[in-house]
């Protein structure tokens, strides 16, 4: 098949998770042949961000790691679509994309009519900002992919789609695995600060019990305003800034613990949708402790692939426990990479995505 993908970012992943997903099922989709372009505008705020932050150097290591991948950068009012959609079989426009882009978009598709056209949708707006993603025409779209069924829900109830399916991010095992470097400290966080969405659960789940167990803790990520940092720094806690995605592998493998500490909006509001990182940290073969999230869609195994910390007070006692039991660690590890080799890789995402082709009446999409 070809495929075209509309994304916000292939090439940054600077605060921009999505990019993580996208690089895996690129991957995968190349690897059993198929044609995949992916388009990304110029002046996207992560690329700029990144930029800025860490210049082309970036970039150049970006290709590094994936020399298989690129992407057209567009500027979207010169974009002709006639010549970009010429053969597709199967197109995807994500969420982040311009309200003008995907209106043009699902036009062009009721104007053509050959091919298959998907929203993607993998953030909380169509449930914190309703009326932003109302505002999206999908008239003429085939369906939306979900990162969740509660938003799958969102989109049918609201009448926004006809149709929906739940396809939930996952780990590019390709890349997210165990691997043996050299230690270098106890625990390690990835992730960044964010719109004040978990400011408390951060103090509570991270910081505090890091502090208090005097751990050796290493955190990456953006957007830490001082007054974070300078938390960060009275906890004795390493700040590391930015790190790409397909470096944390080797991030994972120096430390012996990390801790996944949701959003509110996931926690309070989208119960089933983790994020990508419990994912990728569990491909990578390193003990998890979360942070209260209700798993109802039964992705995981909770207290089998990782602990679960009711409060603070739990997570220093999960954490304690691991970092001095090594059996116990090892199993929480093993079992975690169990679940997502067998359940949760990009390779199942694929599957899942050329079988919903199949249901759309794409010929022969494998």
């Amino acid at each position: 098949m070809r495929i075209v993908l509309f994304y916000h970012s292939l090439l940054s992943d600077w605060n921009h998770g999505n990019a993580h997903f996208l690089r895996g099922i690129t991957t995968e989709l190349m690897a059993r042949s198929h044609t995949v372009s992916v388009y990304e505008p110029r002046g996207a705020w992560s690329m700029e961000n990144l930029l800025a932050e860490r210049g082309d150097a970036a970039i150049a290591d970006f290709h590094r790691a994936y020399p298989h991948l690129e992407s057209v950068r567009y500027a979207p009012r010169s974009l002709d679509l006639d010549q970009v959609l010429d053969g597709a079989d199967l197109v995807i426009v994500h969420e982040w994309n311009e309200h003008d882009l995907v209106a043009r978009i699902g036009a062009h598709r009721a104007h053509s009519g050959r091919y298959r056209l998907l929203f993607h949708d993998t953030h909380h707006r169509a449930l914190t900002h309703r009326g932003d993603m109302a505002a999206y025409d999908l008239r003429h779209y085939d369906g939306v992919l979900a990162f969740g069924s509660v938003i799958r829900d969102i989109y049918l109830d609201a009448g926004w789609t006809e149709r929906a399916w739940t396809w939930h991010e996952a780990a590019d095992t390709r890349v997210f695995h165990p691997l043996a470097v050299p230690q270098e400290g106890d625990l390690v966080w990835v992730g960044n600060w964010g719109d004040g969405e978990r400011s408390a659960e951060l103090d509570e789940f991270l910081l505090g019990p890091a502090r208090d167990l005097k751990l050796r803790t290493r955190i990456h990520g953006v957007r830490y305003p001082a007054e974070a940092l300078s938390t960060l720094a009275r906890c004795g806690i390493d700040y590391g800034g930015w790190v790409a995605n397909f470096h944390v592998p080797q991030l994972f493998g120096g430390y012996r613990v990390t801790v996944h500490v949701p959003r509110r909006p996931y926690v309070e509001a989208l119960p089933g949708i983790p994020t990508i990182r419990p994912f990728e940290a569990l491909a990578c073969g390193i003990p998890l402790v979360s942070a209260p999230w209700e798993d109802r869609e039964g992705l995981f195994r909770p207290g089998t692939d990782y602990l679960i910390a009711r409060d603070g007070t739990e997570m220093r006692q999960h954490l304690r426990a691991i970092l001095h039991d090594d059996d116990m660690a090892q199993e929480l590890a093993r079992n975690g990479r169990e679940t997502i080799l067998g359940n949760h890789t990009c390779a199942h995402r694929v599957n899942e995505l050329l079988a919903i082709g199949r249901e759309l009446g794409l010929v022969d999409p494998a």
